[in-house]
């Protein structure tokens, strides 16, 4: 055991030494293998990143959940926009009634109004989306409030001029002071600011399946009996010459099934539900069990195909390692007729090239351990993307460096250990 150890660090060290000799070439080799276990490594937390932003904004919006959205028809959308009209679709306080009689086990409905107003504090404004919602709006759709509180149903009830801001919204209009307690106005409205909630959780919507687009950064979120008796069903759109007016009683229902099991036939049953009690789908259902499914299927075809193209680098890289092994045998010819005779195995000879292999791919491999987890470091400084290195992504990467520098040093060091001693004993 001893004396195999003593072979090994005895051939690791002449390994190092043939390959110092040799700095600049050794160095231009190693390249390859650290370009590819880079690329390998920043493009797999890349894509990471990217599918775990989906996929959380995804589950924010509640696996358990089910919302429908009003949209209008496109028959609807080609009017003359010269001449007055209202346009009635979307759903209906019926049709929440309908949903809740009909549709057993299900306890929680969410019903929202959505306006899109301008909110003013003083000189500061800013066009946000006024949400007219339910106090259990928070947790059926992750909605976390930082600072403050939410409205209860004594204020829902009694219809009170309160809100909720989020980060964004709260900090456009008062960037130098708490909002909390301070007022804001919404036409001739006021409203007493009673919380802060993050933007970034639950309450953000999503783009999703041509639902609405052109989603305001700023929310607002008051009580849905202040939202219907300060805004009334009949919203109007005013534009250079003209104006629009459509009269629509809730833009969105969101229903939270308790048994996850039971949300793909529960939204089945919603979709058909609403068809039967209408003319023309003016509806869409989203249900975000099915679209964090198709996101985590996803991710995984987008690591597989990123994946693939990085290795080719590697591969670039182990044919330019045996392609500079192949050389050093054509150079080191009479080295090794002069080992062979004095008594060194084709084993030796092997072992020899084979270690100087695996030092190049194995250097250049941690050398691009080490720049594959700065660059998404980087990435995320200064573009703000989320990048996410996991564990196994820098594991794999050095693995298979690794076994290049075995596969693609196998054959130069064979067809070293199978020269013919008397033959390289004459190479000049």
């Amino acid at each position: 055991m001893i004396h195999w150890m003593l072979l090994v660090w005895r051939t690791v060290r002449v390994g190092f030494k043939s390959l110092w000799l040799h700095r600049l070439r050794s160095l231009l080799t190693a390249l390859g293998i650290i370009f590819g276990v880079c690329s390998v490594i920043a493009m797999l937390a890349v894509g990471e990143g990217a599918s775990f932003e989906a996929q959380e904004q995804i589950r924010q919006l509640g696996s358990n959940n089910i919302i429908i959205r009003s949209v209008k028809p496109s028959e609807e959308q080609k009017v003359n926009v010269q001449r007055s009209f209202v346009s009635d679709y979307g759903l209906t306080y019926l049709d929440l009634a309908r949903l809740r009689d009909t549709i057993p086990g299900i306890t929680v409905y969410a019903p929202a109004r959505i306006i899109r107003e301008r909110v003013f504090n003083a000189t500061q404004s800013l066009e946000a989306e006024i949400m007219g919602v339910v106090p259990w709006y928070t947790e059926i759709r992750n909605l976390r409030v930082m600072t403050g509180r939410f409205f209860t149903s004594i204020e829902t009830k009694q219809e009170q001029n309160v809100c909720v801001l989020n980060r964004v919204l709260a900090r456009a209009l008062f960037p130098l002071s708490s909002p909390l307690g301070q007022l804001v106005r919404v036409g001739g409205d006021y409203y007493r600011v009673i919380g802060i909630a993050d933007s970034e959780s639950g309450g953000k919507r999503l783009n999703l399946a041509g639902g609405n687009s052109g989603s305001a950064a700023g929310q607002m979120y008051i009580p849905l009996t202040t939202a219907k008796d300060r805004f009334g069903e009949i919203l109007i759109r005013r534009s250079s010459g003209s104006f629009q007016a459509e009269k629509v009683q809730l833009h969105e229902i969101t229903i939270h099934v308790d048994d996850q099991s039971r949300v793909e036939a529960v939204a089945r049953i919603a979709g058909g539900v609403l068809e039967r009690n209408r003319k023309k789908r003016d509806f869409e259902i989203i249900v975000p069990l099915e679209l964090l499914r198709q996101a985590e299927r996803t991710k995984q075809i987008f690591n597989t195909v990123l994946g693939a193209i990085a290795a080719i680098s590697l591969l670039v890289g182990g044919i330019g390692i045996m392609n500079i092994m192949l050389a050093s045998v054509t150079e080191r010819t009479r080295e090794i007729g002069i080992r062979r005779a004095l008594g060194a195995r084709r084993r030796d000879i092997v072992l020899q090239f084979l270690v100087e292999t695996v030092i190049l791919s194995g250097t250049g491999g941690i050398i691009g351990v080490c720049l594959g987890v700065l660059i998404p470091q980087l990435i995320t400084y200064f573009s703000g993307m989320m990048t996410i290195v996991t564990v196994w992504g820098p594991l794999i990467a050095f693995t298979i460096s690794g076994l290049i520098g075995v596969v693609f040093g196998l054959y130069p060091a064979l067809r070293a250990a199978y020269m013919d001693p008397v033959e390289a004993l004459r190479h000049e």
